[in-house]
């Protein structure tokens, strides 16, 4: 199974998340983010944190219009999958990927730390290796992670079981303390926390390892 690592100017997290795939047995090939297509085969497509474009306009606004964004969104379209942390939250947002915004932090500050998250469902491809309400411990980087999101589509994405994680103790603000999400069919998953930085007990945890064993394992039987 093959998986793509974007690189856009900024991203501080391309090489970690290329490392996490690889250790779980993903074959990885690196995307730079003027590329215009995916190499052939790619199931998945990892967009990295960081800073991509120095977080200018808005949180992943350019790196959304970059010429990478096409083939990415053409590739979830088609059904493919699609993994976005941090900052690769904030860029399928604005790929209109997922729906919400990422805002500033409700402290106005950075947060960095590990955290504790809920698992708050199993019924995805990212998330299967977990049990619904299991507790793993991940860490965060960020200062624009405060999910924001309207009523309605708060409702959408609760009726529809599509809230992938949820904060124990909320860092950022965000609504009904999201921290990751799913798209409607389940393919594409946004998280501000960092699994790709526990994947190794020498970082103090290896919770995030399950998310990319388990993605493998399901498309492999898929």
């Amino acid at each position: 199974m093959k998986a793509a690592v974007v690189t856009f100017p900024g991203s501080n997290c391309d090489r970690d998340l290329a490392v996490a795939f690889e250790r779980a047995g993903w074959d990885v090939v690196r995307v730079w983010h003027k590329d215009t297509a995916l190499p052939e085969g790619v199931d998945v497509v990892g967009v990295p944190g960081g800073f991509s474009f120095g977080d200018y306009l808005r949180c992943g606004a350019i790196a959304a219009q970059s010429p990478i964004g096409a083939a990415v969104k053409a590739h979830a379209a088609r059904g493919g999958y699609v993994l976005g942390i941090c900052n690769g939250f904030q860029v399928l947002t604005e790929m209109q990927l997922l729906p919400g915004a990422l805002m500033r932090n409700a402290g106005l500050k950075f947060v960095c730390r590990m955290l504790t998250l809920r698992v708050a469902t199993a019924d995805s491809a990212f998330t299967a290796g977990y049990g619904k309400g299991q507790e793993i411990t991940v860490p965060v980087a960020h200062h624009d992670g405060n999910y924001t999101i309207g009523a309605d589509g708060l409702k959408q994405l609760q009726d529809q079981d599509r809230i992938a994680f949820t904060y124990a103790d909320n860092p950022n603000g965000s609504v009904a303390d999201i921290a990751g999400i799913l798209s409607e069919n389940r393919r594409v998953l946004g998280m501000m926390p960092h699994p790709e930085r526990v994947v190794d007990p020498l970082q103090g945890g290896t919770d995030g390892a399950v998310l990319f064993k388990a993605l493998l394992g399901g498309l492999a039987l898929a």
